[in-house]
């Protein structure tokens, strides 16, 4: 969480960000003289639209946050209203939770506004808020909105400078087989299962079983990856209840301490979201203990409760993927490898463009896909990797490519910063090495055998004279070199199957 790499400091900019705007919402709120719950329902609303609104471009981002209130001010409308009647209330959180999940087909956007909506739902039961309040709820959430957007888009504009990198878009498929189709009927019945044990230990508090087993779903494709998500999340909420108990039990409410730490806990969320999913529920659990000390109704009892309803959402998530419509980890293992692969062929035919003296090719938007397909894959092998993984070999193959396709980006990183540079130019053994890397590439994508050679992969023609060829030219050899000896490696973890295979062979 400390040392986990942060270009730009973008975590961390975002993460004070994040802050800024949650308390200028509530700020502005308390200014207009609104409830606490309007307050508190304001702060949430702000925060989820720091958090959720990740859109590839500012413009996009912008119209995505100003249709967060279609999406929420009718489902606050809806819960508001149902608040009484537990059996409707109950049908209409869960359809709200399979059109959240089965909006992410529409990419971002869809994302955003399907976790809006739920969040929403959410909080009108973690408020009891009732219709009478509804003005102003959505007084303080089109506050909030506002605020949020102002220190988004006009005083603090990161992203104007560093445009988020877009998400690459999820595997495809038809009909049941699509993810979102499927993780709507998955989330749904997860939901629904921890909606009805939930309401067994606590007609008042069902609710965080719920929403535990929602975010559960949130960002994954297998069922080793949401498995692993509802392990973690128990376990920060574990340790953030114990936190709560030294921190948010002996403060009882008392406004000014209580307001410090609640904007400590919003930086951790955004600043531990991306290397640490543990400690960022640690972060939200310790808020929540600290929002309900607001409210209060916080004792010790109230927090083992809320660990007993996260354990029941995590056992309805799992559950869901084994017996929902499952999807192996090893199936979603090797599509996003696939990807990946394809992904360092592209960038490496378009350095070689770049450096033939093609203007127009730019290998860097290649070059930021591939991180980002990284992440995923690094996603999608985390079960494998797992210090709780009893398959040890599986391990250890999925460590082993891991660290070679991290090799790979290094690589393709060097090469697309040897293309960039406007002395580099053409080489005919730059066109050689880039369709031997390309062949590999293929070989490995086609699942076909690649000899591998462990002294020497790739022989690297010896240069020519400073005066017949740049030195760039040598350097890009050189990373093709390194990327295909790594691409060459890579044929063993995955097309070899001892005892547990990594991908299918």
């Amino acid at each position: 969480m400390f040392v986990a790499p942060d270009p730009g400091r973008l975590r961390l900019r975002n993460s004070l960000r994040a802050v800024v705007g949650v308390t200028l919402a509530v700020t502005a709120a308390e200014l207009c003289g609104l409830s606490l719950t309007a307050s508190i329902t304001g702060g949430l609303a702000a925060l989820l639209a720091l958090f959720t609104v990740l859109d590839a471009t500012v413009p996009a981002q912008r119209v995505t946050t100003a249709l967060l209130p279609a999406a929420g001010f009718p489902v606050l409308a809806l819960a508001t209203t149902l608040h009484g009647v537990p059996l409707a209330r109950d049908a209409a959180f869960l359809a709200v939770v399979c059109c959240g999940v089965y909006a992410r087909r529409w990419g971002p956007r869809g994302h955003a506004l399907g976790i809006f909506a739920f969040m929403m739902f959410f909080v009108t039961q973690f408020l009891h808020a009732l219709p009478g309040e509804l003005p102003e709820l959505y007084a303080a959430v089109g506050i909030a909105l506002a605020a949020s957007g102002a220190v988004r888009f006009l005083l603090w504009p990161i992203e104007r400078r560093n445009p988020p990198a877009a998400a690459p878009p999820p595997l495809p498929g038809r009909g049941l087989a699509r993810p979102t189709t499927r993780q709507a009927f998955q989330a749904t019945a997860a939901c629904a299962f921890a909606l009805a044990v939930g309401q067994m230990l606590s007609e008042d508090r069902w609710y965080w079983a719920v929403g535990t087993a929602w975010w559960i779903f949130v960002n994954t494709a297998s069922r080793g990856e949401t498995l692993v998500r509802g392990f973690r999340r128990v376990l920060g909420t574990l340790v953030g209840i114990a936190a709560g108990l030294l921190i948010a039990v002996p403060l009882h409410g008392a406004p000014a301490p209580t307001a410090f730490l609640v904007a400590v806990c919003v930086f951790g969320i955004f600043y531990t979201a991306a290397p640490s999913y543990s400690w960022m529920m640690f972060f939200v659990t310790v808020m929540a203990g600290l929002l309900y000390g607001l409210l209060g109704v916080l004792h010790p009892g109230l927090l083992l409760l809320r660990f007993e309803e996260t354990a029941v959402g995590a056992l309805g998530a799992a559950l869901a993927v084994a017996l929902v419509l499952p999807v192996t980890t090893h199936a979603a293992n090797d599509a996003w490898i696939q990807r990946a692969l394809h992904c360092v062929r592209h960038c490496t035919a378009a350095s070689a463009r770049r450096l033939a003296g093609d203007p127009d090719a730019d290998p860097a938007p290649h070059a930021a896909e591939l991180e980002l397909l990284l992440a995923r894959v690094r996603m999608a092998l985390a079960p494998l990797v797992h210090p709780l993984s009893p398959l040890r070999a599986r391990k250890a193959r999925a460590r082993q490519v891991l660290q070679l396709l991290d090799a790979c980006a290094h690589q393709v990183r060097g090469l697309v910063a040897v293309a960039a540079d406007p002395d580099a130019s053409h080489d005919a053994r730059l066109a050689q090495a880039c369709a031997r890397v390309e062949d590999a590439v293929e070989a490995l994508v086609a699942r076909r055998a690649v000899p591998l050679e462990r002294e020497v992969v790739v022989r690297i023609p010896a240069p020519a004279p400073a005066a017949e060829q740049p030195a760039q030219a040598d350097t890009a050899l050189v990373h093709l070199a390194d990327l295909e000896r790594a691409l060459a490696e890579l044929a063993e973890p995955l097309h070899t199957s001892p005892n547990a295979p990594l991908v299918p062979a």
